[in-house]
């Protein structure tokens, strides 16, 4: 099959090639609209009915005509003098409240992009007095706007929304201010905003300069990007139609992690052929360039195709996620790294025969035979000499990196990505006066099992219980549905929404009231986003225990089956799982311990572990299998080992270096510093570390018996067709890489 497919490419390149190129241009001005539809904002719809705050949401939703996807922006009104407002002044503020009410808000256009490119957000906002001061200092009015706070098109009707709402109260001398999920991502996107594009021009300078210094082309360096984007534009379409059909719903996040995730892996897998398509042509200077490339492709296609079904199985694992942003997030991503290995095994080698010998221009030196021994092959030469020194090295550095655990703690929040915005400002002169939680209340839906009526009288004892709950405010009076079937008491708690405190007086003492006070006959249900990550966090916990033993059982499986040795997959297990430790361990440390946030990202544990395990598998299968055909050929295991070094590490190095910078370019996007910070060091633990030392290491001093119970053939045993002994030569002898 893949053999079949690389010849293919390389036989018929240019037809290859223009399909690619028809898919990525049709599919990029589709993808945007089909993800408008297939994401959702509300993250208590990812959890199952049987979570308390979901049954809530769906109360809300059905009783209430709550909207999903909507996101609530708290209005601040106060005089600009500072005064306190006067009965005329509340009248005013109703009066521009209601006009803005009916004012249809259009999207801005930006770039000059196409219309059908770029999903419509327009909408008329949905406007209310929600709350006045008990100082009278300030009026509080709930807008509410349709769309995620992560997308660009809402984020740009908030903008003109917020501008239009300041400018309309100016002149009547009111001074605004806003807050909430969308204002704190607006003012903390605008902030970035210029962090952003250079982040993304250094990440992009940094793969072609890796490139250029590698392979001394311009071509070669550009060429990679130009695939890896036109698969991506595919394999996103791919994954944004599949969720449309199927009525997967993914969360808003997803597209930009896929294009992170789409860059560094394809990158990765056209370096890996990139680096034995060279070594092919610098051995035989005479072979044709199709040729070469075919047999290269077919070779290379092997091992691409095994790490890219590593990491498939590991993310098909969260398939038994009960966390539905979790379950979504898998297969999206695994689609989409299928799609890359598509695209892999077929519009790279033939790239790769259009271009020939041309992909390292304008450099001459670039297939000539390289003598010298090279940083690589000095290092390979110091893990034989002294493995054990090298892994007791390599051990005391991930076990210092894996005590930054101590005292870890997860943070359901926004972290301190708000912190010093506008939008934080706002909410903090909220807080002096009303409680915390006024812009997002927690609500406790009540339901008569009967199919009876409710009143407000039968549930005052229910509400004056819940007031009387320490960390509650105030509570709003009690709002019946239109037939009296359900109702909604909406408490204000004294503590930030986004807080531990909040999440624990949700799920503790509040659902306790709910429970011992509810009328007779009737069910309680609480809601809110504290009550919300309160129930994520039950949810989390018990995916980790699930998808942990099953993602690694799975990938110890894959190993067993390429590497056909009990033995290896069990110590490059037990390395990636160190590496996995220390990686969390050092975002702890920095993060919680260091910066003092309140505690790891919730979702970090579970993706890190996913990408740091599979993509860390990757590169250790590159250097095993490297490492057992060495072992093939005649001489000792240390000198096979540090061959393996020699001619596996700058593919590898490279490799590792490229995929950490495209992960890194998370750290653009506000919000993602702690993921963009654990996966780049991951996977440079992961190649720096593991793959080029602590594995060989290992290697070196277990010998042939690491491939135990089927040993490689030793002293005496004919070398790889094709290639030259280093007794038989002379010399050293110059063997492809990866």
């Amino acid at each position: 099959m893949i053999r079949a497919l690389t010849g293919y490419s390389t036989r018929h390149p240019w037809k290859v090639i223009a399909l690619w190129a028809v898919l990525g241009v049709a599919l990029s001005a589709l993808t945007p609209t089909l993800f408008a539809r297939v994401t959702q904002n509300q993250a208590g719809n990812f959890l199952p009915r049987t979570y308390d705050s979901a049954a809530a949401l769906h109360i809300a939703e059905e009783r209430f005509g709550m909207n999903p996807d909507a996101t609530t922006v708290t209005v601040l009104v106060a005089r600009s003098d500072g005064k306190a407002l006067g009965g005329g002044d509340r009248q005013r503020i109703e009066t521009e409240a209601a006009k803005l009410g009916k004012r249809r808000v259009v999207m801005p256009r930006e770039n000059d992009m196409p219309a059908f490119m770029v999903p419509d957000r327009s909408q008329t906002p949905r406007t209310a007095p929600a709350m006045t001061a008990p100082d009278g200092t300030f009026q509080l009015l709930a807008v509410e706007l349709a769309g995620a706070p992560s997308d660009p098109g809402v984020q740009g009707v908030y903008r003109a929304f917020r501008d239009a709402a300041r400018t309309q109260f100016a002149e009547a001398g009111m001074r605004t201010g806003f807050t909430g999920a969308l204002a704190e991502a607006v003012d903390t996107t605008d902030s970035h905003e210029l962090a952003t594009k250079i982040g993304g021009a250094l990440v992009t300078a940094l793969i072609i300069l890796l490139n250029v210094l590698v392979f001394r082309s311009v071509l070669a360096a550009v060429l990679p990007l130009l695939a890896v984007a036109m698969i991506g534009f595919v394999a996103a379409g791919v994954v944004a139609g599949a969720a449309m059909l199927t009525g997967l719903k993914l969360d808003a996040s997803t597209p930009a992690l896929l294009n992170v995730v789409l860059l560094g892996i394809g990158i990765d897998y056209l370096l890996f052929l990139l680096f034995r398509f060279r070594e092919q042509l610098r051995d035989r200077p005479r072979q044709l360039a199709r040729e070469a490339a075919g047999e290269v492709c077919a070779r290379v296609g092997t091992a691409i195709t095994s790490a890219a079904l590593t990491i498939v199985a590991a993310f098909a694992t969260l398939g038994l996620a009960t966390f539905g942003q979790f379950r979504s997030l898998g297969p999206a991503i695994a689609a989409a790294v299928l799609v890359m290995l598509l695209g892999s095994l077929t519009l790279m080698p033939a790239l790769l025969a259009a271009a020939g010998r041309k992909m390292f221009w304008p450099s001459k030196a670039a297939l000539r035979p390289d003598p010298r021994e090279g940083r690589a092959g000095r290092l390979g030469a110091l893990i034989a000499r002294r493995p054990a020194a090298m892994l007791l090295a390599c051990v005391a550095l991930l076990a210092a990196l894996t005590a930054g655990l101590t005292g870890i703690r997860m943070d359901y929040g926004h972290g301190n990505s708000g912190t010093g915005t506008a939008a934080a400002d706002t909410a903090a002169e909220i807080a002096r006066t009303l409680p915390a939680g006024v812009s997002d209340p927690t609500s406790v839906f009540v339901t008569d099992n009967d199919g009876g009526v409710l009143t407000t009288g039968r549930l005052e004892g229910l509400s004056r219980a819940l007031g009387q709950v320490r960390g509650v405010g105030k509570v709003a009076p009690t709002v019946l549905d239109q037939d009296h079937r359900a109702a909604r008491i909406d408490l204000y708690p004294t503590a930030d929404p986004g807080s531990r405190e909040a999440r624990e007086l949700a799920s503790g003492p509040i659902r306790d009231a709910v429970a011992r006070h509810a009328p007779a006959g009737t069910s309680g249900h609480v809601g809110g986003t504290a009550a919300i990550f309160a129930d994520i966090s039950t949810a989390v916990d018990h995916d980790l225990k699930v998808v942990f033993p099953v993602a690694a059982a799975l990938i110890a499986l894959i190993l067993l089956l390429l590497l056909r040795s009990l033995l290896a997959p069990v110590a490059l297990m037990l390395s990636v799982g160190l590496g996995f430790a220390a990686t969390l361990g050092a975002a702890t440390l920095l993060f919680q311990h260091g910066l003092g946030e309140p505690g790891v990202n919730f979702a970090l544990p579970l993706v890190l572990f996913l990408f740091v395990v599979a993509l860390g598998t990757d590169y250790n299968i590159l250097i095993t299998d490297r490492i057992r055909e060495e072992m093939r050929r005649p001489g000792s295991a240390r000198s096979a080992v540090a061959r393996a070094v020699r001619y596996t590490a700058p593919a590898i190095a490279t490799a590792g270096v490229v995929l950490a910078g495209s992960f890194a370019g998370l750290a653009t996007m506000p919000g993602n510093e702690q993921m963009a910070f654990a996966m780049a060091l991951g996977i440079l633990l992961s190649a720096l570390v593991l793959s080029l030392i602590l594995v060989p290491a290992l290697a070196a001093l277990l010998g042939r018996a690491l491939w135990w119970p089927v040993r490689p053939g030793a002293a005496g045993a004919k070398g790889r067709p094709g290639h030259r002994t280093e007794e038989a030569a002379g010399e050293p002898e110059r063997v492809t890489s990866y």
